[in-house]
């Protein structure tokens, strides 16, 4: 059973746990056992060893133990808890194998869990995946340098740049359809606050996070703008900042 991260109270919805052993039993698979030569394997300069799945997701050096137990779980070991948790855990491994589906950075982005009751802390699992995502992006484009590709992978990350550019740089108001005036939306102002700094972040090199555009939130309006056109958008940003830094 993996136990990266904290449980939530017995009363409290969080991510299920099967669900998220899934995914990380998948993402083992992709990430620290790759089908490649073994210099291909991501490696600390500095320390000469291989950070692996558990460590990224947990946040820790590779010298820790990511399996460590949490401080805090009040949950953990108690009526029977642990036992059923460890046999979802290794159903959970065994359908990844089975299944052999192969994550990615883009993949991990769009991963999204069902809640449950004393479940896998959001917060916790959250921040995971956002680190997981920067790790598998790093991965992709290092395989991408290694068989030739890193000059057409730029070139599309530029391509997709300037489509962006040309959609964030519209009029104030007009950036995005409209929701109806019936139908609650993004708030443009909102929106438009961010596509602003999108604009600036491309084409004068201002400084923006990945995590800023993550973690960006909206006003909600009626006749705003229309919610999923403005996550692909913001989704497509995340992808070509991942792949140029």
């Amino acid at each position: 059973m993996s136990t990266i991260f904290p449980r939530v109270g017995k009363k409290t919805l969080g991510y299920n746990v099967g669900q998220v052993e899934a995914f990380l039993a998948a993402a083992r698979r992709a990430y620290d056992q790759p089908e490649q030569h073994d210099d291909d394997i991501d490696t600390d300069t500095d320390t000469g060893t291989v950070e692996s799945v558990d460590e990224i997701a947990a946040g820790t050096e590779p010298d820790d133990d990511p399996l460590e137990a949490v401080p805090g779980d009040e949950t953990a070991g108690t009526d029977g808890t642990d036992a059923i948790h460890a046999i979802v855990a290794e159903k959970a491994e065994a359908e990844a194998n089975r299944t052999g589906l192969t994550l990615t950075a883009e993949g991990i982005r769009h991963t999204a869990f069902a809640m449950h009751r004393g479940g896998f802390s959001p917060e916790h699992v959250d921040g995971a995946l956002e680190r997981l995502e920067d790790a598998f992006a790093a991965r992709e484009r290092f395989q991408a340098a290694r068989a030739g590709r890193e000059q057409a992978w730029m070139a599309e990350a530029e391509s997709t740049a300037d489509v962006l550019v040309a959609r964030l740089s519209r009029a104030p108001g007009h950036r995005f359809t409209r929701a109806s005036v019936l139908a609650v939306g993004y708030k443009r102002v909102d929106v438009d606050r961010l596509a602003n700094k999108l604009v600036k972040y491309f084409q004068d090199g201002r400084e923006l996070t990945v995590d800023e555009v993550r973690t960006a939130v909206f006003r909600p309006e009626r006749g705003g703008y229309r919610e999923a056109q403005v996550d692909l958008v913001l989704d497509s940003v995340v992808d070509v900042m991942l792949a140029v830094r």
